[in-house]
């Protein structure tokens, strides 16, 4: 049996340590070999970031080098700010990191890993929000910026929040097989199981931090039919507006064409499809485009953007 040992801290926010636990708790109820252990630094209630009184064990179970200790995050409007484990904790994980065993985390989980001295030299990550903070508290170690999860020899971290389950996923993916994983995925009605690689926010939040009615409505009608051929014309007269001023708007505010943004919105789809076991051929014609060739110039494209940026 692998324990999966999650020492619950003050503030913890509840879909850090609940999203994991499912998937664990699910993956044993399948038949995978799985137990769930809920600690805490010292005896007494523990009160959650959303108010939900909790009361984690004191006591520690014993550990094999098999068992993975987690630690969730707590509320954290900054890396200084954050809620991490006490002194006697972060020892037991760093004993457990010693003796050979694994160790990961959730969100603002990672400073806890980062004052146990687990994360110097090694990728890693964390909310896109604390991400520069970590790096500054932590400068040895080597923070990737908008991945949901990374792997780095025995030490797993993962994004924000609901991040842990795809980490949690990954974790059964590699233990029970990729079977096991996806009938857990889908018990829990996760539309994709997602990979490490994958962005933190996705085409469709990254750009909706503006406040144009217009656009946020036109990006309503391309969210919903991304996969159709969709004349800017028609786009226009869903949302009450010329087809020009449409144009003039979009841009202002999501620095995008229209035809750009429902790019983008296919080629997420058809990346999540191929990396799940479909052809290029096959994602395409998914997706709305005319053939596989559009498709691979417009991943080319991303692949050079990407390197560039970094």
């Amino acid at each position: 049996m692998t324990a999966i040992v999650i020492p619950v801290l003050d503030t913890v926010h509840l879909l850090d340590l609940a999203g994991p636990a499912q998937v664990f708790g699910d993956a044993a109820h399948l038949g995978a070999k799985f137990t769930l252990h809920f600690v805490a630094d010292a005896p007494g209630a523990i009160v959650s970031a959303q108010g939900l009184p909790l009361a984690p064990s004191p006591l520690w179970p014993a550990l094999d080098r098999g068992d993975i200790v987690l630690v969730p995050g707590g509320r954290a409007p900054t890396v200084e700010a954050a809620a991490r484990l006490g002194p006697a904790s972060l020892e037991r994980i760093r004993g457990h990191y010693d003796d050979g065993g694994r160790v990961a985390s959730v969100c603002s989980g990672a400073v806890s890993l980062g004052l146990a001295g687990l994360l110097d030299g090694r990728r890693c990550t964390t909310h896109h929000d604390l991400q520069r903070g970590l790096a500054a508290r932590f400068p040895r170690a080597h923070v990737v910026a908008d991945v949901l999860f990374t792997e780095d020899g025995r030490v797993l971290t993962s994004a924000g929040i609901a991040s842990g389950i795809d980490l949690a996923l990954h974790i059964v993916a590699q233990q029970e097989g990729p079977a096991v994983a996806a009938r857990v995925a889908r018990g829990m009605v996760m539309y994709t199981r997602r990979n490490g690689t994958a962005p933190q926010q996705s085409a469709i939040l990254r750009h909706r931090g503006h406040l144009s009615d217009v656009v946020h409505h036109a990006q309503d009608v391309l969210d919903e039919r991304f996969r159709e051929r969709l004349p800017l014309a028609e786009v226009a007269r869903e949302v009450g507006v010329s087809a020009r001023t449409l144009t003039r708007a979009f841009s202002e505010a999501v620095q995008l064409s229209p035809l750009r943004y429902q790019q983008l919105l296919r080629l997420e789809e058809a990346d999540a499809l191929i990396q799940h076991g479909s052809t290029v051929e096959a994602a395409a014609a998914a997706v709305g485009f005319d053939d596989a060739r559009m498709l691979r110039r417009l991943r080319a494209r991303e692949r050079e953007l990407a390197g560039a940026a970094r």
